[in-house]
């Protein structure tokens, strides 16, 4: 979303239409990737070894990657690529050095180059749209795409778009939906994330290509059977209008209520007066089975709290897998930590959780503050608060951070910039077109 010149149409409708293409394919890369209606029925999906990626999967981020990059720095506003530089960059290196003194530092190598690059890509991400319009349009051609993949499956290719009984690793789950998605969690996730996208579609493009989107995105929420996400679209919708609305509660939502959440969630593994007192009210103290992982997860990092071990380099690992410690918790065989702070500290120490709540949490109330007040309470604004806040709390229950193919962790990262473009005035609210030439940013 940037200034259009008026100068030089030509070679600002060729700029438009690559921006709109590259859009477009990231978009749907993250919504959809290269591999839906993933089998769960095979054995591969047991074996701790066998990665998501593959060559056509690693081809094309790299495409995607490359060409971002090069209209990133074609672009005149390159400077916003990757920043805050210095923070990011003592991130990134702290995640190296403790990679290179684990026991697999090719794991963390990867998984921190992986990470760069989706933190690029999200840095370049909001340039590519002409306009706020042009942004609302084709995030919203785009997830009616999603949503109708997500419905074809159910209704063409249901063995593949719905759980079954004879998936090999969560056969309790036979029933619910999951779209093209690999797991109902991920497509509930993803259905929290179009319906905030359906509100900004409604207010700035199509009111009803956004109600569309909104009941479409609502009714596949309730039949994933995800009731985390369930109970936090709503949640979120009146959190971020009290954040929105009310300035000075701002740091005790967004710090003291994700302390508040882990400690509740996280404390009650650990603490049995806590998960007792839960209990009462009738919830679910384990969080669904994931005390267990929790209670190892913190034994784990008090063995190891400076440098942790490594980034990438605990979970599903072989040593780990088959050490035999199953025979004590079936934690072990966990595929993470079902919570992204608690799994921050464990691959990357103590260090690497306080560098990543700097990046994810402090610098974007930062932002947040230094908002100008025509942009504070403009529909953009609140499609990236929504996603923030929604992210900083599922990551209590979900492990989200530095997932490099994640949907959620991608948009959350795109929100995150979003807020400092806003505060720097890169992005700002049009209130009517130019007379001539392409309308202004968003």
């Amino acid at each position: 979303m940037q200034d259009a010149s008026e100068n030089g149409g030509g070679a600002e409708a060729l700029r438009r239409r690559v921006g709109t293409f590259l859009f477009m394919a990231v978009f749907l890369f993250y919504f959809i990737s290269l591999n839906p209606f993933f089998d769960l029925t095979g054995t591969a999906v047991l074996d701790p070894s066998a990665g998501n990626s593959n060559f056509a999967n690693q081809i094309v981020s790299l495409l995607l990657f490359f060409s971002l990059l090069t209209y990133g720095l074609l672009h005149r506003m390159r400077g916003v690529i990757l920043q805050p530089r210095l923070l990011l960059a003592t991130l990134f290196v702290w995640f190296f050095g403790i990679s290179l003194i684990s026991a697999h530092p090719m794991l963390g190598i990867k998984g921190t180059i992986l990470a760069v690059m989706v933190t690029i890509n999200a840095s370049v991400y909001l340039l590519l749209p002409a306009s706020e319009r042009h942004f609302a349009r084709m995030l919203g051609i785009g997830t009616l795409f999603a949503l109708g993949l997500s419905y074809y499956g159910i209704l063409f290719k249901p063995t593949l778009a719905i759980h079954q009984a004879s998936e090999l690793r969560e056969p309790m789950n036979v029933g619910l939906w999951r779209g093209h998605f690999p797991h109902k969690n991920s497509a509930a996730a993803a259905m929290v994330l179009a319906a905030f996208f359906g509100f900004f579609v409604m207010n700035v493009w199509s009111r009803l290509a956004g109600l569309t989107i909104l009941a479409l995105s609502f009714l596949f929420l309730i039949h994933t059977g995800g009731k985390t996400s369930t109970a936090m679209l709503p949640a979120i919708l009146l959190l971020a209008w009290i954040f929105e609305n009310v300035r000075f509660l701002r740091i005790p939502i967004a710090v003291g209520g994700v302390a508040l959440f882990n400690f509740v969630a996280v404390g009650a593994a650990v603490f049995r007066p806590l998960s007792e007192f839960i209990n009462q009210f009738g919830v679910d103290a384990t969080f669904t089975n994931r005390a267990d992982i929790w209670r190892f997860a913190f034994s784990a990092i008090a063995d190891q709290p400076l440098t942790g071990y490594g980034f990438r380099a605990f979970w599903q690992t072989s040593e780990l897998v088959h050490s035999g410690g199953s025979v004590e918790t079936w934690a072990v065989a966990a595929a993470n930590g079902h919570n992204s702070y608690l799994d921050i500290a464990l691959m990357t120490g103590v260090p690497g959780l306080l560098l990543t709540l700097l990046w994810v949490i402090i610098l974007p109330l930062r932002n947040i503050s230094h908002l100008p007040p025509e942009a504070e309470h403009s529909h953009l604004t609140r499609l990236f608060t929504r996603i923030w806040l929604y992210t900083i709390f599922t990551a209590g229950l979900e492990s989200l951070f530095f997932e490099g193919g994640n949907t959620l962790w991608f948009m959350f990262l795109v929100a995150i910039y979003g807020f400092s473009f806003q505060a720097s005035a890169v992005l700002t609210p049009v209130a009517r077109p130019k007379p001539q030439g392409i309308v202004a940013h968003a």
